[in-house]
Order: C-alpha cells, then structure tokens, then sequence
C-alpha cells in the first residue's frame, strides 16, 4: 500500500473532527490538501461546487465520502487528505448517509492514481480493516495501517464462472461513471476488476472509469454502465442497461449486478 501511504502524509489527517455539517466537512478535507502544498483554496471550492451540482453521489459507501473534483490548475500535485469527524453528517445521500471519514482527492491528471484507489477500495472494503481505521488512536497509527499490506483473498472464494455469451465476438466493455471520472468511478472500477477476476472474465471483459458527459458518448461502445443512483438519474436512457451500485467498495454488490447482466 505505499503508494496510498505516499498520498496521504500525516500531516493530512485529522481524526475526530467537529464539523455542522457536509460542506464544512468538505472543507475540513480541503484545508489539508492546502496546507500540505497539494492543492489552493479554489479546488476545495470545485469539491464543494461538485456535489451541489452532481447531488451527494460521492458518498461510495456506508458511511464513507471521496471528495473531488475534475483536475484543474488548482491542483498543485496528486495528493489526499483523511478527516474521520467526531460526530457524522447527512450528505442527503438515500442509503450511505451519515456520513463519518470523508477521504479527498486532488488529481493533477486522470490516470495518475489509479493504483491508489484500488488499493483504498480494497483496505476499506476489509471489514477488519475498515474498523481497524475507525478505531486508529492517532495520525500515527492511521498511516501505519495504510502502510500495511492486506491479506490475499483466497484465489478460490468464487468459482470460475464460464465465459459470456458472445463473447466470441470480441471483448465487452463496462463503464464505471462518476461526475468527474477520476475518484468514485476509479472505486467502483477497482472493486468490478476485482470481482472479474475472481470470475476470470478479464480475457472478456474490459472496464473503463469515466465521466457523465463521455458516457454517453461511449455507451454504444459498452455492454453496460454501473454507477450510483445520482448518476444513473443524471445519464438517463443511454441505450444500454445501467445498474445502480450503492456500495463502491462492496464486491459482493458488484457480483450480484454482474449475475443479473449475464444472466449467470
């Protein structure tokens, strides 16, 4: 994990935070990105602009907010920044409120952290993990566990499932789509990565993470689109099937969206 733990610094986190509600706790991420020389003021504003004009979609999880928004010259270099808050705040999303660690990102580019966010989607998907930072005493202790390497799944927690149907005819494409196509979209690609490989459909399937207005270019291009419900409201009939994910970091969600595509 150390190129997360490179990402995020000591100095950017604070645990137990007071903030009233969702923007101060927004905020609260991006004064850290500041004073880590990562990013202005002007970017913790576009995060804050970013959820009043995509709705609460950046909340991935129970519980769990990524802040962002698109890279722009107010990005100083890619860095994050960690805030757990001492008492939770509704970010009015309908299933994943309240909201207690808001994790924000600042990218220079699209592509530039993709490892990073695999390697947070599957620390935070670990049900020891995940409380193991809830319950981290400091800073200090915080980082060391981002530091950590997780323990490999078992290579057979899912049988190989057989290959789709007309897969014959060239390789299939999932897009993951969020408001910016460089923070939650990356999450939900990581975690639909992980479940075709469990499956061993990486030969047939290629996913690609992706912003609202490319989607609906490229949704001629793809066998369907996963994203979260604000999204999905946003995109509209696109011409392909559109699943709705609540959980970004939850395989098992993932797997049964994947079921009902194919069927299997």
């Amino acid at each position: 994990m150390s190129e997360l733990s490179d990402l995020i610094p000591v100095e950017a986190i604070r645990l137990d935070v007071a903030a009233p509600d969702w923007q101060a706790a927004v905020r609260a991420a991006g004064d850290l990105l500041v004073s880590t020389d990562v990013s202005t003021d002007t970017y913790t504003e576009e995060m804050l602009r970013n959820v009043r004009e995509n709705g609460p979609y950046i909340v991935i999880a129970p519980g769990f907010a990524f802040a962002h928004a698109r890279p722009s010259p107010a990005v100083r270099r890619t860095g994050m920044s960690w805030v757990r808050l001492s008492t939770p705040v509704s970010f009015g999303h309908e299933t994943n409120d309240p909201v207690h660690l808001v994790v924000a990102l600042a990218a220079e580019d699209a592509g530039a952290h993709t490892q990073a966010m695999g390697a947070l989607a599957r620390l935070l998907a670990d049900a020891d993990t995940s409380a193991a930072l809830d319950r981290a005493p400091t800073p200090e202790a915080l980082r060391r566990i981002l530091m950590g390497d997780a323990e490999p799944e078992p290579s057979d927690s899912v049988p190989a499932q057989p290959a789709p149907k007309g897969s014959g005819h060239g390789m299939h494409k999932i897009l993951t789509v969020c408001g910016n196509g460089v923070g939650t979209s990356l999450f939900l690609k990581s975690t639909l990565d992980k479940v075709l490989d469990r499956w061993k459909w990486g030969r047939y399937i290629t996913t690609e993470a992706t912003d609202t207005i490319s989607a609906k270019g490229k949704a001629s291009e793809a066998v369907a689109i996963m994203t979260s419900r604000e999204i999905a409201r946003t995109l509209g009939d696109v011409g392909v099937p559109v699943r709705v994910i609540e959980d970004f970091t939850s395989t098992k969600e993932v797997d049964a969206a994947m079921r009902d595509l194919y069927d299997v």
